[in-house]
């Protein structure tokens, strides 16, 4: 694992419609590590996802986001895709008429283009991926991933089911090769099978040059993917940290006793 942390938050404060949601969050992720963020429904965990990614909807008023040393908070979004950080959602849209395998050539291409052509539209002056190298990496990257090759050729995530669209998301990850993942509550709306067929990407994408982090309500995704650590968010701030073992106690006990266990802290 890197000494330095990739990524570093500290005191983000972020509002919404002059309505603040994040109030104080102080995280660190280094490549190499898998976080997992758990809290109960409204705890600003989404929150927190859009704003490392820009989302124009949330203002921050306080705190820094550190990527790679330098603060991300006057990046647009695609600016900080191509700087290296990568969000998986938990509703992905469907794009009728482009094709997966378009559309991640085309991501890929963006990511791999000059920071000086970020926003400008103009045409980046080192070409892409050519088209004989990028289907042989494709290829690859679905083998891996035990992807059949056919959903190469489908609509993106038009007609997917939500297993498909949670599949194409790992995929992108894949193929755009990212520093920093952030997965939005990945294992939403996710059966069994789907759900193993998931972390089973995750799983084969982790390693040494990749920092996860994994926002979930539940523990059973946990079961699949094993995080180093395990932070709760309440209120717009992370309370407590720790191992895996925090993920089974919230499993038995509920998010109840954390919040008991806020009010007794001086």
């Amino acid at each position: 694992m890197s000494k330095t942390p990739e990524l570093v938050v500290r005191e983000l404060h972020v509002s919404v419609e002059g309505k603040e949601i994040l109030k104080g969050l102080n995280l660190e992720i280094s490549k190499g590590q898998i976080h997992a963020l758990m809290g109960p429904n409204g705890s600003g965990k989404s929150t927190f996802a859009n704003t490392l990614m820009g989302h124009p909807r949330y203002e921050v008023t306080q705190g820094e986001i550190l990527f790679k040393g330098q603060s991300v908070l006057e990046m647009e979004a695609d600016e900080r895709s191509r700087s290296g950080l990568f969000m998986a959602f938990q509703y992905p849209v469907a794009i009728p008429g482009v094709s997966v395998a378009n559309f991640l050539r085309t991501a890929l291409n963006a990511r791999l283009s000059p920071s000086e052509t970020n926003g400008s539209g103009a045409m980046p002056s080192k070409r892409g991926i050519n088209p004989k190298e990028f289907r042989a990496m494709l290829k690859d990257k679905m083998a891996l991933l035990k992807v059949d090759e056919s959903f190469a050729t489908r609509y993106l995530n038009d007609g997917f089911s939500g297993g498909e669209k949670k599949r194409a998301e790992i995929l992108q990850m894949a193929v755009l090769k990212p520093e920093i993942a952030i997965m939005d509550e990945t294992d939403s709306g996710l059966d069994i099978d789907a759900l193993r067929v998931v972390s089973d990407g995750v799983n084969a994408l982790a390693g040494p040059e990749l920092g996860v982090l994994l926002i979930t309500h539940y523990q059973r995704i946990l079961n699949y993917i094993k995080p180093h650590f395990v932070h709760v968010m309440m209120d717009g701030r992370i309370v407590t940290s720790g191992g895996p073992e925090l993920a089974h106690q919230l499993e038995s006990r509920g998010y109840d006793w954390m919040r008991v266990k806020e009010v007794a802290t001086p």
